[in-house]
């Protein structure tokens, strides 16, 4: 795992191929299941399948309760799947809103290697996000080690 002020990325492996992966990370109503953090309570809205440009909407919780909407911005098949995520109400999302998620995969013995990146240098307001997050390392981790579980029977 590295992390640093604005960039935290976690790696793990999978026991289960690339493809299976990436359909898991691509369908947002199993998010909430693979969550890491605790924090995504249910997917409200989604386009499937996803694309560049597809949007879904998550109720959330972290302390309070919010809503995101979340944009994919990079979708290669069985590879990567990234989304930018902001507040769903206007007024937050005039003062944060823009980190990313990213997933990477590739094939490896026996799987996929995934690493998962979480990147605020788009946030807005990064001051204001990074310690309201936890520990987004060990939650990063903790979705891979559950992505694992939920493939498990696919390897």
């Amino acid at each position: 795992m590295s992390t640093d002020k604005y960039v935290v990325t976690a790696t793990g492996h999978v026991s289960a191929p690339p493809a299976a992966v990436h359909a898991l990370l691509t369908d947002p109503q199993r998010h909430p299941e693979l969550d890491g953090s605790g924090t995504v309570v249910e997917v409200s809205q989604s386009s499937a399948p996803l694309r560049v440009g597809s949007e879904f909407d998550m109720r959330m919780r972290r302390g309070f309760p919010y809503e995101t909407r979340n944009t994919v911005v990079e979708l290669e098949p069985d590879r990567v799947v990234a989304w930018t995520t902001r507040p769903l109400t206007r007024p937050l999302r005039w003062l944060i809103g823009g980190r990313v998620w990213r997933w990477e995969l590739a094939p490896e013995a026996g799987g996929t290697r995934v690493t998962a990146t979480w990147d605020l240098r788009p946030e807005k307001n990064r001051a204001l996000v990074r310690p309201m997050a936890g520990d987004p390392g060990a939650d990063l981790a903790t979705t891979i080690g559950r992505i694992d579980d939920l493939l498990a029977d696919r390897a």
